[in-house]
């Protein structure tokens, strides 16, 4: 079975790196292969799930490259597989044959691939190189219209603070390998390392992950995330990168719980981004910024599941969003292409101008406004239990997170409902490739809702290995009475009740500023200290450099006329003595035999007087 795992993996990779090599030429049968891939990874999903396969393969002395499917990890690639399939279905038709497609299919392939490869891997190499092509994959499809400068600055700005945070998972690594206590880097040893290793490994782990799930203060990056395509939203925000952060933290409980600080740390920045960023998200009058702040809000509940020990409601949680999201992505998605705008004013009787989308787009609202029976409702009760066991006051904040959740989402059920009499015309009805995709993850809304109740919630939580406390039924009532309260209220007062202050909403409007203080706090201070550098290096350095060859090029010219000269003088009077030599020794040289004679005579008479004068 180890082979339909590394398929799994393999099949969405090869296939999207070849469309993006082949480019404009395989445009035509992008689509067709990339939705066919598609489904034949989630049928190899679905099989992996249930036979829970293992596989490893050398990669380093000492450090195995190793993919597992387990109950998490084979939850999450049946749901990844499974948004994959849609988001690409509905693709086909919101990507026009004019576009890119190899281009956008093939990226879409690769990021998808990706994800399959984080949520499988068993060792910190592996996840880290699938952590990284995620991020990169990212920004290549946040910048798809990369002719535009926005979007290319947007997708900058998401690369470069989710690649400052992913940085922790290279600490995290860095510090495992230093304790000697996890020399293989397997994710499964990280929670038995002890002493301050341990507290660098948690604390690498958790800034990685809130980066990349979007949670504060790093949220603003998703804001500017908008600028893709629509289906590259709805893949991002559901089942993917954003929730890989999640993911990581709901597979790392145990290291969060070992730590002893850890999980009270991601707690309450789930539950604190829970609720601050539902009000950003209750504040915006664009409808994808709306449902980009309701991503970092729903997340945020992932994360308190984590950090509460919640593993089952959080991996529910993660189940249903991934489908409510998606959905509300492609119709906002469908909307833009047939209005041609995301302004909720402007979007007044989109619903009923195309009802495939407006029903659809209201089951996902429902969803996300937690209001019975739809999946959410029930998914985030499980895991507030768990926030209730550790604490009263996160399971209030969860709880005052989750009415929030339902303002924002019926704030935007409101105005693509309100007849608008400028646009009394229906709509053409959208493709079968757009409905399609649209009706399933509808019925996904209202069929996952079973997950949260036995026995099948029992059976999750048995193949997660997780024993967290089970809500009691006042807690499904409660919660659910006040949905649906807050969301007759807003419903029936619409926007009026939600007037506020600029004051107060104009922050809130504007991600609270966090981008702007992101670039005042350590973006502008790292350009100035670039910039210092620079003119360091300018001013100091080549000054020297230059200074220094200047220096040795005067030494070679005082060299050649000083000491060149007295060299050569030498080199010449050498040359002279032994010429002179050569000819006093040449001129004995006669070929006379009686010169030779008298010669050998004169030495012979030398050499004797010498003899006689020694002794």
């Amino acid at each position: 079975m180890s082979v339909l795992l590394w398929a799994l993996v393999a099949l969405p990779l090869a296939v999207g790196t070849l469309l993006v090599v082949v480019g404009r030429p395989a445009d035509r049968y992008a689509p067709g292969v990339a939705v066919g891939t598609a489904v034949a990874a989630f049928g190899l999903a679905v099989v992996v799930a249930f036979e829970h396969p293992r596989a490893e393969a050398p990669l380093f002395e000492g450090l195995p490259a190793g993919l597992a499917v387990d109950g998490l990890s084979g939850l999450m690639v049946v749901t990844v597989t499974a948004v994959i399939a849609a988001v690409l279905l509905f693709s086909v038709a919101d990507i026009g044959p004019d576009e890119a497609r190899a281009r956008f299919f093939g990226l879409m392939l690769l990021f998808g691939g990706a994800m399959l490869t984080t949520v499988t891997a068993t060792t910190l190499p592996v996840l880290l190189m699938a952590w990284e092509v995620m991020g990169a994959t990212s920004w290549a499809l946040i910048g798809y219209w990369w002719r535009d400068p926005e979007r290319g600055d947007a997708a900058n700005t998401a690369f470069l603070t989710t690649r400052a945070a992913d940085l922790g998972l290279y600490l995290a690594a860095g510090a495992a390998l230093a304790s000697g206590q996890a020399d293989s880097l397997a994710l499964d040893d990280l929670a038995a390392t002890t002493g301050s290793w341990s507290a660098l490994i948690t604390a690498g782990v958790i800034a990685a992950a809130l980066g990349k799930s979007a949670q504060l203060p790093f949220s603003f990056w998703l804001s500017r995330a908008m600028q893709g395509p629509s289906p590259v939203s709805a893949l991002l925000h559901s089942a993917t990168m954003v929730v890989a952060g999640a993911y990581l933290l709901l597979r790392l409980e145990p290291l969060l719980a070992q730590s002893g600080w850890g999980g009270h740390v991601v707690a309450w920045t789930g539950a604190v981004t829970a609720v601050v960023l539902g009000l950003v998200a209750v504040a915006q009058t664009d409808l994808k910024q709306l449902l980009a702040a309701s991503t970092c809000a729903q997340i945020g509940f992932m994360v308190l599941a984590a950090g509460a020990g919640a593993v089952t409601g959080g991996t529910l949680q993660l189940i249903a969003h991934a489908a409510a999201k998606s959905l509300a992505f492609l119709v906002a998605g469908a909307w833009l292409t047939a209005l041609g705008t995301k302004a909720l004013p402007a979007l007044r009787g989109a619903a009923r101008r195309h009802r495939t989308a407006g029903i659809t787009f209201s089951v996902a609202a429902l969803t996300l406004a937690g209001v019975p029976p739809f999946a959410l409702w029930s998914a985030k009760d499980v895991l507030l239990a768990g926030a209730l066991e550790d604490s009263t006051a996160l399971y209030v904040v969860g709880l005052a997170g989750a009415v929030i959740s339902a303002v924002y989402s019926i704030k935007a059920l409101w105005f693509v409902w309100q007849p608008d009499p400028a646009s009394a015309v229906r709509g053409g009805p959208l493709p079968y490739a757009a409905r399609l995709p649209l009706v399933t993850l509808a019925v996904a809304c209202f069929a996952l809702t079973v997950t949260s109740f036995p026995p099948v919630r029992d059976a999750v939580g048995r193949v997660l290995g997780d024993a967290q406390p089970h809500p009691h039924a006042w807690e499904f009532v409660l919660s659910g009475a006040l949905a649906v309260a807050v969301s007759a209220v807003v419903w029936v007062r619409g926007p009026q009740i939600l007037s506020l202050s600029g004051r107060i909403t104009a922050p809130a409007s504007q991600w609270l500023h966090l981008e702007t203080a992101a670039r005042t706090l350590l973006v502008r201070p790292v350009m100035r200290l670039a910039d210092a550098l620079a003119a360091f290096d300018d001013r100091v350095l080549d000054r020297a450099v230059e200074g220094s060859a200047r220096g040795s090029v005067r030494l070679a010219l005082w060299t050649n006329a000083r000491v060149e000269r007295l060299v050569d003088g030498a080199v010449e009077g050498v040359a002279g003595g032994t010429r002179a030599l050569g000819r006093w020794a040449r001129r004995p040289q006669t070929g006379q035999l009686h010169q030779y004679l008298a010669q050998a005579v004169a030495a012979f008479t030398v050499l004797a007087v010498v003899l006689v004068l020694v002794r």
